[in-house]
């Protein structure tokens, strides 16, 4: 097993699936690994689920089970059909291992702890491209783990 776990931090969004392609076409090689990391901070989440992988996130949930809407409902998630097609695609013409990790709480916290727990070698990262008031004001979940993670992080742009 030579290849890296290359993470991509996803919540569905237009900027984490620009994040997603990028690291797609610009990062991957064959033989790596494409880990996705998505951290659940809502109150909807099934208890269950919360509290037993609220410490170390889910188990890592191989591409084909993911594609599965039974098995990520639960995981308290939906993923759309786009983000599904650039991991096949991925998976298929890079030959990259994907699999996603499931977080519960804080996300900037739990992208960084991520980096540790499965372990990561890189992380790539959207950015909603806040003005400098907003991201005073709300914080950037991009700039905090930029600076607290332990591996190096690629901040993509939406308009990229």
């Amino acid at each position: 097993m030579g290849g890296r776990n290359v993470g991509v931090a996803v919540d569905f969004s237009s900027c984490s699936k620009a994040a997603l392609r990028w690291a797609s076409s610009n990062l991957t090689r064959s033989g790596d690994q494409l880990i996705l990391i998505h951290v659940n901070n809502s109150s909807q989440t099934e208890q269950g689920a919360m509290h037993l992988w609220e410490q170390s996130g889910s188990p890592l949930i191989p591409l084909v089970e993911f594609s599965d809407p039974h098995v990520t409902k639960t995981y308290g998630l939906s993923p759309d059909k786009e983000t599904l097609e650039i991991l096949a695609q991925v998976a298929k013409q890079r030959g990259v291992e994907v699999f996603a990790k499931i977080f519960y709480g804080d996300p900037t916290k739990k992208l960084c702890e991520s980096v540790d727990l499965v372990p990561l070698g890189c992380l790539v990262i959207g950015s909603r491209g806040l003005s400098t008031l907003k991201r005073a004001l709300m914080g950037s979940v991009s700039t905090y783990v930029v600076n607290h993670a332990a591996c190096p992080v690629t901040v993509v742009k939406e308009n990229m």
